[in-house]
């Protein structure tokens, strides 16, 4: 495995989650509205029953807290100066964040103690059910190890293929070649990364989105010229492609393709192939043979391995 690419974690504040939630949660700012930028740390969220009824051992402030109907309805059988006193003690806990859920309108006490703490308070549409699964996946998301680095990323027959290399060395060239073949470009120059599950995740920065580099020709909008099945906002990283000049370290490309060499990308092994580029190689089938290549390796079969073991068995030798 060659060496890890670095990681970076990514700060998240309710005010992100407002942005990044889906519309169907019906997330909105009720009160707290300074508090915005309190930093949540933890992907999961946490319901805040015990906490009201007076047992704040185990709440964590930097995790969302829920409000649900059953707490809503506990609270108001408390009597107004007790109400108060709860809430407002549990509020002072230094909370990232309340959310009451169902789109019910919260309690006065509860918009009180937000905007004088200045923790965030937030109202969802959706059950605590639905609620608690939705911020689930934004947070999974919002809070998954991220990095960046250098290289294009297109998708050829379904499988992501990172290109990296020099400057120079023709990257933005080879994606080119494969839009113009028919598959899709997401990331020129720069890919964002981010992992979820066991997969990494790659996309364009917001303003590179769709845009390819060609020496000589400029920025092109790969959306306006090859249309919008050409571009996809994100892929899965499933092949790493070093690419190399023609005789730069030529001991280290596996000529028969026997070795599974990998990346560590976000903690993932990365399938690696090293492939030497020159005037007049073409570049796009010999990424779609690599994409075809790998797609048969998942699926069981190894070429050079098979051929090996028949050469092996050929020559009377023990294979491997």
């Amino acid at each position: 495995m060659r060496e890890s690419l670095a990681t970076s974690p990514a700060p998240v504040t309710a005010r992100a989650l407002l942005t990044d939630a889906p519309a169907a949660l019906g997330l909105t700012v009720v009160a707290g509205a300074p508090g915005l930028g309190r930093p949540i740390t933890h992907p999961r969220i946490q319901k805040s029953g015990l906490a009201l009824a007076g047992h704040m051992v185990g709440v964590v402030p930097s995790r969302l807290q829920i409000l649900g109907e059953t707490e809503l309805s506990f609270l108001e059988t408390l009597p107004p100066d007790e109400r108060a006193r709860r809430v407002r003690s549990f509020f002072a806990l230094g909370l990232c964040g309340v959310v009451v859920t169902r789109g019910v309108p919260p309690l006065e006490v509860l918009v009180d103690a937000a905007d004088t703490l200045e923790v965030p308070l937030l109202s969802a549409a959706e059950r605590s059910s639905g609620t608690i699964a939705g911020l689930h996946a934004v947070l999974d998301r919002l809070l998954a190890p991220r990095s960046s680095m250098h290289g294009v990323l297109v998708e050829v027959h379904g499988l992501g293929l990172l290109l990296v290399g020099p400057s120079g060395i023709g990257k933005s060239e080879c994606a080119l070649v494969v839009v113009e073949r028919g598959h899709l470009l997401v990331a020129d120059d720069r890919v964002d990364l981010v992992r979820v599950g066991d997969r990494a995740i790659g996309s364009a920065p917001m303003l590179l989105r769709h845009h390819l580099e060609i020496r000589g020709l400029g920025i092109l909008n790969v959306r306006d010229l090859f249309g919008a099945t050409a571009v996809r906002d994100e892929s899965a990283v499933d092949l790493l492609i070093e690419l190399r000049s023609m005789g730069e370290g030529d001991a280290e490309i596996d000529r028969l393709g026997l070795d599974d060499e990998t990346t560590e990308i976000l903690g993932l092994a990365i399938p690696t192939l090293r492939i030497p580029v020159h005037p007049g190689r073409d570049m796009g089938v010999l990424l779609e043979v690599a994409a075809r290549n790998q797609l048969l390796r998942r699926a069981g079969h190894h070429s050079a391995r098979a051929f090996a073991g028949r050469l092996a068995a050929g020559l009377g030798l023990k294979e491997g």
